[in-house]
C-alpha cells in the first residue's frame, strides 16, 4: 500500500477522503475536533507540496437526501480557522457546479465538497457516483480510517478509477499501531474486552483467541459468558442466543493455553439509572430483580494485576456504564492501570475513547484510534475494504 509521501502530487487535483462527521450542538458549533485535527498532517504536507486538496466526507445519515443540518460548511468555517487560509464548500460533492469549482483551483487551495451522504449513491457504492468523484482528481487518498470498513463509493468505488491512490497519514498510523500489536507484539498481550453486546464482538473475540496470552472481559456482555458458567445474574442484561457461544470460547480459550479473566464482583443495582440503589456483591450474590452495571473492587484489582505485567495492551469497549459515575468506577480504574503500565497501549471504540478522555489519562496511552468499527473487522482478522482498495 503506497501512502502519500510514495506520490508525485505536486500540482496535482488530491481528493483526500476524511471523516468529518464531527458532533455538534444545536446552534451548529463543533463540540469535539479530534476528527479534524488527526486529519490536518495529511492536508499540511498536501498543500506543502503545491497541491489542490479537495476534501470529501460524510455528516450524519442524510438517507440520501439534501438536510441542511448535516450540511458540512460548519466544518469549512472551522478548518479555515485552523488551516489559517480559505476553506471553499462546494455546493454539491458531484455535478457541474462542483465541477467548476474544482476547475477554477490554484495550486494550493482547498475545497471541501458537500456531504457525500446527501446522495443515496455514496452508501450504496454507485459505480457512476464513484466514477463522479475520481473525475474531479488526479490522485485519490483514504485518510479515513474509521470508515475504512465500508464499502462506500468514496471508500472503495473510486480508487477504481484513480490511477494514482494512497493512503493518508492517518490511515497509515492506525494500520501500524494495529499490527504492530497484533502480528508482532510484546508479550504478554492482553486484551480488554467489554460494551454492551457479545454478539457485535463475537468474531473479535474468537479470533483474537489465537493471538493474546491474556483476555479480561467486563461490561454488560460479562453477563453472558457468567450465566453461561451457571451464575445468575439476575436482571443483567443477557444474550441467551450466545450461552453455548461464550461456554464454547471458554472452552477454546482453555485449550489454546489463553486465561480468560471475567468478574469476580460486581456493583449491582436495582435499576439502570444515576439514582438507583446500588451495592457492591459477589457474582454469586447478584439479587434475583438487580442488574449489574460495573465491575467490582476484586475484580479491579485483579485485572490490574494482569496489566502490571502486560507489554501490549488492546483496550475495545467499557467496563460497565461509565457515563454515570456510580458505575464508572471499574472503567476509570482501568484506564488509570493502561496509562500506568509500561505497555504498548491502544485503545479503539468510541465509548472507550471517551472513558480514556473521562479518565483525564489521554495523554499516557501510547494510540487511541480514531475508528470503532475499523477496528473491530481487524480485532476478526478480517481486511478492511478500504485499505484492499488501495493495493495494485
Amino acid at each position: 500500500m503506497k501512502t502519500i509521501r510514495d506520490l508525485d502530487i505536486t500540482g496535482k487535483r488530491v481528493l483526500i477522503r476524511v471523516d468529518f462527521n464531527v458532533p455538534m450542538d444545536e446552534a451548529g458549533t463543533i463540540t469535539d475536533d479530534l476528527r479534524i485535527r488527526t486529519v490536518l498532517p495529511t492536508i499540511e504536507y498536501a498543500l506543502e507540496q503545491d497541491a489542490k486538496v479537495i476534501l470529501c466526507s460524510h455528516m450524519g445519515r442524510p438517507k440520501g437526501q439534501r438536510v441542511e443540518k448535516y450540511s458540512l460548511a460548519p466544518v469549512a468555517h472551522y478548518l479555515s480557522g485552523i488551516l489559517e487560509k480559505p476553506v471553499r464548500l462546494a455546493p454539491d460533492c458531484v455535478g457541474p457546479e462542483v465541477e467548476s469549482v474544482v476547475g477554477s483551483m490554484n495550486n494550493g487551495d482547498v475545497v471541501l465538497l458537500e456531504n457525500l451522504r446527501f446522495h443515496a449513491g455514496e452508501q450504496a457504492n454507485d459505480p457512476e457516483f464513484a466514477r463522479q468523484l475520481a473525475a474531479l482528481a488526479d490522485v485519490y487518498i483514504n485518510n479515513a480510517f474509521a470508515v475504512s470498513h465500508r464499502a462506500h463509493a468514496s471508500v472503495v468505488g473510486v480508487p477504481e478509477y484513480c490511477g494514482e491512490k494512497g493512503a493518508g497519514f492517518l490511515l497509515q498510523k492506525e494500520m501500524e499501531y494495529f499490527h504492530r500489536s497484533i502480528d508482532d507484539p510484546f508479550r504478554p498481550l492482553v486484551a480488554i474486552v467489554g460494551g454492551a453486546k457479545v454478539s457485535s464482538k463475537l468474531g473479535a473475540l474468537d479470533n483474537m483467541l489465537d493471538k493474546v496470552d491474556c483476555m479480561l472481559i467486563g461490561g454488560a456482555m460479562a453477563n453472558t459468558f457468567l450465566k453461561s458458567q451457571g451464575y445468575g445474574v439476575g436482571a443483567s442484561r443477557v444474550e441467551d442466543d450466545l450461552l453455548e457461544d461464550a461456554r464454547k470460547l471458554l472452552s477454546d480459550a482453555a485449550e489454546k493455553g489463553v486465561k480468560v479473566y471475567l468478574p469476580v464482583d460486581v456493583i449491582a443495582a436495582d435499576r439502570f439509572a444515576p439514582d438507583a440503589v446500588s451495592k457492591q456483591v459477589t457474582i454469586q450474590d447478584i439479587p434475583e430483580n438487580w442488574m449489574a452495571l460495573d465491575v467490582g473492587p476484586a475484580t479491579v484489582i485483579c485485572f490490574c494485576e494482569v496489566l502490571a505485567d502486560a507489554r501490549t495492551i488492546i483496550w475495545n469497549g467499557p467496563m460497565g456504564a461509565f457515563e454515570m459515575d456510580a458505575f464508572s468506577r471499574g472503567t476509570m480504574a482501568l484506564s488509570h492501570a493502561i496509562a500506568a503500565s509500561h505497555a504498548l497501549s491502544i485503545t479503539g471504540g468510541g465509548d472507550s475513547n471517551a472513558a480514556v478522555k473521562k479518565s483525564g489519562e489521554a495523554a499516557n496511552i501510547s494510540y487511541m484510534s480514531t475508528g470503532g468499527g475499523a477496528f473491530l473487522m481487524l480485532m476478526e482478522g478480517r481486511e478492511l475494504p478500504g485499505v484492499v482498495a488501495l493495493e495494485d
